[in-house]
């Protein structure tokens, strides 16, 4: 079981919430309260996580992770809604970085992922993800959008009989009446509307229309990047390892213990250089699908006008 699956089944999952993603991190400046001690817990891993509510109307919720000393319990520290989410900032729109910020109501966190693969499949779900969620805001009962309609049809039915009945009729009075009444609570309907999240300095490919296809390649980078330092730990773990002295104090004879380290290594780096040449054919395989991409939406805006 994988990390993001052990976090939704120990945090979300029993308060009736599904995970869409999340994503290691580490602040960028650490926050320093000097009336604590230092030290605390000890060390500690955070997770910004992404979460929807099962119940109806569906919540789209931030949550803040942490796992201290590496053991299995997660604990969950701090939540918002994403009506309380103002900014998304990138920090560099040309290149892939692990670099970005969250920008809420009452706090301000600037974050370093554990890598820039994985820092951009969180923006890409969330982007998507907070794009459905206030289009089904705009279509619900009760919303700011559906009431300024609702208003403007029973505006335009009392004004109606006012203006076939003259000036000088009950119809007319209770149109000029109703006007200006109708228009207040519209504008103060208007000025409770709840923002929608900015994302800024975030690369066009991560909102564009080949998103599907760059996640998939951001996975397989993510992957990429597991093995290898899975692979390098084992390599420096079985190098720190080295030959061993037998019970009397004599080397294990032939060489043995040596040779398996030596073809170890060697299998090890082999895994390397096959992984780095896929990771090369996986940029360039993203590079092609971006070409493909800009093509087909040229194509799309020639024909369509």
């Amino acid at each position: 079981m994988n990390i993001q699956s052990a976090i939704n089944r120990a945090v979300f999952a029993p308060r009736d919430e599904r995970m869409l993603v999340a994503v290691e991190v580490k602040r960028r400046k650490r926050k320093r309260v000097p009336f604590l001690p230092t030290g605390g817990k000890g060390e500690y891993m955070t997770y910004i996580c992404l979460s929807v509510t099962n119940k109806r109307p569906a919540q789209l919720l931030i949550t803040k992770v942490k796992q201290f000393g590496g053991s299995a319990p997660f604990t969950r520290r701090s939540q918002w809604a994403v009506e309380q989410l103002r900014q998304v900032n990138g920090i560099n729109p040309n290149k892939d970085c692990p670099e970005f910020d969250l920008v809420f109501d009452n706090a301000f966190d600037q974050w370093v992922a554990s890598s820039a693969p994985e820092k951009c499949i969180f923006i890409q779900i969330m982007y998507h993800a907070c794009q459905t969620y206030w289009e089904g805001k705009e279509g619900v009962p009760g919303s700011p959008s559906v009431d300024q309609q609702k208003g403007q049809r029973a505006q335009g039915g009392q004004g109606s009989p006012g203006a076939q009945g003259g000036q000088g009729s009950p119809g007319a009075q209770v149109g000029q009446i109703g006007g200006p009444v109708a228009q207040a609570r519209r504008k103060s309907t208007v000025g409770l509307r709840p923002h929608h999240t900015e994302f800024v300095n975030c690369q066009s490919k991560l909102t564009g229309d080949a998103c599907k296809m760059n996640l998939v390649l951001y996975r397989c980078k993510v992957f990429f990047n597991r093995m290898k330092k899975v692979m390098v730990s084992n390599q420096s773990r079985s190098q720190a390892g080295g030959p061993r002295a037998g019970p009397s104090g004599q080397r294990p004879p032939g060489g043995s213990m040596g040779s398996v380290v030596q073809r170890a290594s060697q299998a090890l780096q082999e895994r390397g250089e096959r992984l780095g040449r896929a990771e090369d054919k996986t940029v360039d395989l993203m590079h092609k699908a971006q070409q493909f991409a800009d093509t087909a939406h040229k194509l799309a805006l020639k024909y369509s006008n």
